[in-house]
Formats: C-alpha cells, structure tokens, sequence
C-alpha cells in the first residue's frame, strides 16, 4: 500500500461531526474578515500604485514602507480573501495541499510585513542617532533591508515543507497556518524557533531602535529648547507617531504570538475554537491599518493617495520629504549645528 506523505495527512482532531461554530457564526467572520480585507487591498494597493506613478516618493527610505505594503497586500489577497471565502462557506474548502499552500504564503507574507516593521524601526533609529558616523543612507541600504527581510521570512516559512514543523487549520477551521497545537517535539521545536526569530526577535529591534530614537529626539530638543517651542512639538509629533506604530504592533501580534507559546506551553488547555481564531484576525487586521498609520499619517504619501482614492488630480504644493526624515532631521539637524 502507498505511504501517504506525513505532510497531507489531515489533523483528525479538525474533521468533527460537529461545526465548531452555527452558520451564522461563520457568516459573522466572514463579514469581519471582509471588513478588514478590501480596506487593506485598496490602501496598499494604492501605496505601491502611487509609487510608481510619482518619483518625488521613490526615496530610499521609503523603500521599506513600499515593501510593507507589498506584504500586506500578499496577506489580504491570499489569507484575507481565503478566509472571507472559507468562512461564509463553513469550512475550508481547498484540500490539504490548498491548507499547506495557504499556511506557507499567509506565514511568508506576515513575517516579512512583521520583519519589514522591524526594519523601517532601525533605518529610522540609523537615520536620526548615526550610530556609526557620518553614514548616509543610500538605495543599496534600502534594498539590502528589503531582500533580507523576505529570505529571512522564507528561512523560516519553508522548514514546515520539509518536515520540521507543520501547516494545519487553525481556530475555526476556516484558514491555515503553522500547527501550534501538535506536541510532537520535532513541531514544538520548530514553534518555539520561530516564535523567537519570527516574533521575539523583530520586536525586540523595534523596541530598542525606537526608545534609541526617542531618547536622541529628547537629548536634541534639550539642547534646542532655547529656540521654543517648534522642536518640542515636532519630538511630541514623532513621539506620538512611534507609540502608535509599537501600539498597533503589539495589538496585532502579541493576542497570536501570545496564545501560540500558551498552547505549546500548555497543550493539554482547552481552547475554543473561536478563541483561538481571535487573534488570527487580530494579527490580520494589520494589514489594513498598517498602510493607515505608516503612509496615510505621513504627509508626503498622503498628498499623493488621498486624490488617487478620491480619483482627483492632486494639488501642486511644494514638495515635502517624508515626514520621517523631516520633524526627526528637522530636530537633529537644523537646530543643533550652529550654521
């Protein structure tokens, strides 16, 4: 008799009698997940399209912005629309081969949108604090960051194809990601692996580039105070700004990274199937207010999408660098070096 491949073996535990969820139960997900998923398809489409329609925004720091979106897009094409058909369908509807594809796309997608956040956290840190001197910051840098942050990804997402860890339905039954609930130690090594270089690891960079910023931010505005108040409100600005992309950061990944160590830690916890899916639409939604926060808040991509979306012409006004570089070098730059 042929030996079926391990990897198409179905998690038995997912094919009950019982639905996990009524009918409506499952329209109401899908409704949520379309709610979230045609946002994030027009928001980051819009920010790849007016990206090359306008060269003012083709800067290397807005390389990593540009990658985020790309990734966002990957996710809500594929989990984002999978999971608004799959759900309003009560079941996942493509097979084992369709749930491993899915699991390594949606992973691969994620992880890099995650590490790219991760990225545009450092580039900023480097741009702002030059911890290494006088370097500035080039378009080699911007793509170097950007093919890292996908083979980083695609290191990680591709061992479950081999046999180191697994794909497998996840919450409700609906959509595929790596199996955090099979305890065979080969998968619980594998979880714990990419918890930390997936998760731990990314945040950890944020975090740290983003206190290193903020704190240089205050150091600057301490020894520009005298000027007034400019310095101080363009430091609150970017200290605001900062705190939201951590927040929202957290508020998509902590809820999943968090019940994925809880069930690897705890495997005999039963979970709901509803409360485990939670946290995958949580950390999904971030496609959708990712663009919102990073580009729509920032003056210089906002010009340009806001009349692509209303499917105006834009204004001509005076052409501002991204409001990265701005308040941050404003405060660095200008008010610090006695010209």
């Amino acid at each position: 008799s042929m030996q079926i491949p391990a990897l198409l073996l179905p998690n038995a535990s997912f094919y009950m009698e019982e639905p996990p969820l009524s009918r409506a139960g499952f329209v109401v997900l899908s409704v949520i997940m379309a709610f979230f998923t045609i946002p994030a398809i027009v928001l980051n489409g819009t920010v790849i399209i007016v990206s090359l329609m306008h060269k003012q925004l083709r800067q290397p720091l807005n390389y990593a912005l540009v990658n985020m979106a790309a990734a966002d897009l990957g996710t809500a094409m594929t989990g984002g629309v999978l999971s608004v058909v799959n759900n309003a369908q009560g079941y996942f509807s493509l097979g084992r081969a369709g749930c491993v594809v899915e699991g390594f796309t949606v992973s691969l997608c994620g992880v890099t949108s995650l590490c790219t956040v991760a990225l545009i956290a450092v580039e900023r840190m480097f741009v702002v604090c030059k911890p290494l001197g006088q370097i500035t910051f080039q378009k080699k840098h911007a793509v170097g960051g950007i093919v890292l942050s996908w083979l980083w990804s695609l290191a990680w997402n591709l061992p479950p194809l081999f046999g180191w860890g697994r794909y497998d339905l996840e919450g409700v039954g609906t959509n595929c990601a790596p199996d955090w609930h099979n305890t065979d130690p080969n998968n619980v090594s594998y979880l714990i692996a990419y918890f930390a270089v997936c998760f731990a690891f990314p945040l950890t960079l944020i975090l740290v580039s983003y206190a290193k910023l903020l704190w240089t931010l205050h150091q600057v505005s301490k020894m520009a105070c005298v000027e007034g108040g400019a310095v101080a409100k363009g430091e609150m600005k970017v200290a605001s700004m900062v705190i939201l992309m951590v927040l929202s950061f957290l508020v998509a990944w902590l809820p999943y990274a968090g019940l994925a160590m809880f069930v690897v830690c705890r495997p005999d916890a039963k979970i709901h199937p509803l409360v485990g899916s939670l946290p995958v639409y949580l950390a999904k939604s971030s496609t959708a207010y990712n663009p919102i926060i990073y580009i729509l808040l920032n003056k210089q991509f906002r010009k340009y999408a806001v009349p692509f979306l209303l499917c105006r012409k834009e204004t001509v006004e005076e052409d501002e660098a991204s409001e990265a570089t701005t308040t941050v070098e404003a405060v660095s730059t200008n008010k610090v070096a006695p010209s």
